[in-house]
């Protein structure tokens, strides 16, 4: 069993940045694959970025350039630093592992950005 725990989102203008976190309740350094989902509303949930226990990223192509994945397993916590926010970014924003083959989900985070 994972219970993982989001934070950092919030309200932010366009343009502005946020850094969410979402802290595990294992040793990740055991976790091969880490990831960000996001959904808006009346939306399906999409990928945004995934990190490997290598290190390897992946983003979807509407955040490349301006997200960053990165993991300290030191810490257990894995963060999405969000640059440029746009309107469209806003959504709930799910922290995702694989661990022993399930996928474990964080409860959320709200990202709200105003034009």
């Amino acid at each position: 069993q994972v219970q993982l725990v989001e934070s950092g989102g919030g309200l932010v203008q366009a343009g502005g940045s946020l850094r969410l976190s979402c802290a595990a309740s294992v040793g990740i350094f055991s976790i091969n694959l880490m990831g960000w989902y996001c959904q808006a509303p009346g939306k399906q949930r999409e990928l945004v970025a995934v990190i490997t226990s290598g290190g390897s990223t992946n983003y979807a192509d509407s955040v490349k350039d301006r997200f960053t994945i990165s993991r300290d397993n030191a810490k257990n916590t894995v963060y999405l630093q969000m640059n440029s926010l746009k309107p469209e970014d806003t959504a709930v924003y799910y922290c995702t592992v694989i661990f022993r083959g399930r996928q474990y989900w964080g409860q959320g985070t709200q990202v709200t950005v105003s034009s």
